[in-house]
């Protein structure tokens, strides 16, 4: 028993030491007017793999995304987003983390 949660111990904590680090961007998204259209952002970004959060902001027309860059990108995370009915793309600020 004392070697298995050891052993799980072990690989928890590779698999933490693996990971890999999480990255922000930040898009201007176009047409944000209700509580809906950020549900229909939300609920796009929940299908791409890698997304692991988001902020979004109906007043400043924007959209802070969590990703693993390993998984998905900037323009991938974008294409949901505009295929969702909000046309978006990346801020020309530097990225968030």
């Amino acid at each position: 028993m004392r070697t298995w949660i050891i052993g799980l111990i072990a690989v928890f904590w590779f698999g933490l030491a693996v990971a890999a680090p999480s990255k922000k961007m930040l898009l201007s998204v176009e047409n944000i007017t209700c509580p809906a259209c950020s549900l229909t952002i939300e609920m796009a970004l929940k299908k791409v793999p890698g997304v692991s959060g988001q902020q979004i902001d109906p007043k400043s027309a924007t959209v802070i995304v969590t990703y693993d860059p390993a998984k998905t990108s900037v323009a991938a995370v974008s294409r949901a987003i505009t295929n969702a009915g909000f046309p978006s793309k990346e801020k020309n600020k530097p990225r968030l983390g």
